[in-house]
């Protein structure tokens, strides 16, 4: 009976273990903190579960990144997966969609590559049109992402920090190691959210680029259409760009 009770016990930690860890993998970085409160747990089991993670190599700690102005302080200490940790849930064939693109771009050059990507996007984008098409403005950011989050990309919306607008974050990338030596995907799914939210957007960051999440920085309307009169890059500290 004492086997069965700990086979019982090792089973419920490896379960809220796999629920800590696919919480970062949903919502991006999160402190130990923001993950107790997710998931209900105390902050001494967080850290339990936390430090597991850290001893596998599935999660590495890091700083917070800073949006915007720095405040006063150290940064906080955030939690996000490694890749050893992103690959428990990847499901795509990483080498074969490379070595593809690698031919590609030996027989028809970069431009080939460009193109097979515009490609891949169109029908992504094909498929969300009708979606976002009828849809005020201030509404296509979030259904945009709940259109990625259904088709694997567990993608959010947030208020941009010190910044007019919103930011569209993806938190886990299907195709990122495909990305990381290919990173045209990233350009053309740039243009294809441009296309789709009728403004212009800024790619803030990438998981293919080593960060923790994919950022796209959303204007609101008013700042669009004065972008549209005389467009200037938008800048914040920490910015990072695909």
């Amino acid at each position: 009976m004492k086997n069965v009770a700990a086979l019982e016990e090792q089973e419920e930690r490896q379960a809220t273990r796999n629920r800590v860890a696919r919480s970062i993998l949903s919502e991006g970085p999160r402190t130990a903190a923001e993950l107790g409160i997710s998931l209900g747990l105390t902050a001494a089991g967080v850290r339990r579960h936390l430090d597991a993670l850290l001893a596998e190599g599935l999660v590495e700690a890091r700083e917070q990144r800073v949006y915007g102005q720095r405040h006063r302080g150290r940064p906080a200490k955030v939690f996000a997966l490694t890749d050893q940790g992103r690959a428990v849930f990847h499901h795509d064939y990483d080498v074969l969609a490379v070595d593809a693109l690698r031919f590609i771009a030996e027989t028809g050059g970069e431009q080939a590559v460009a193109a097979f990507a515009r490609r891949r996007f169109a029908d992504l984008a094909a498929r969300y049109q009708g979606v976002l098409a009828e849809a005020d403005p201030d509404q296509r950011p979030r259904l945009l992402a709940e259109a990625l989050t259904a088709d694997g990309y567990a993608a959010s919306t947030r208020e941009a920090e010190n910044l007019p607008g919103e930011q569209l974050c993806q938190h886990h990338c299907p195709v990122q190691h495909v990305a990381e030596q290919f990173p045209q995907l990233c350009e053309v799914e740039t243009q294809v959210f441009a296309e789709l939210l009728g403004t212009h957007v800024q790619r803030l960051a990438t998981i293919a680029h080593g960060d923790g999440v994919c950022t796209t920085f959303i204007p609101t309307a008013a700042v669009a259409r004065q972008r549209a009169q005389s467009p200037e890059p938008i800048q914040s500290e920490g910015d990072a760009s695909a």
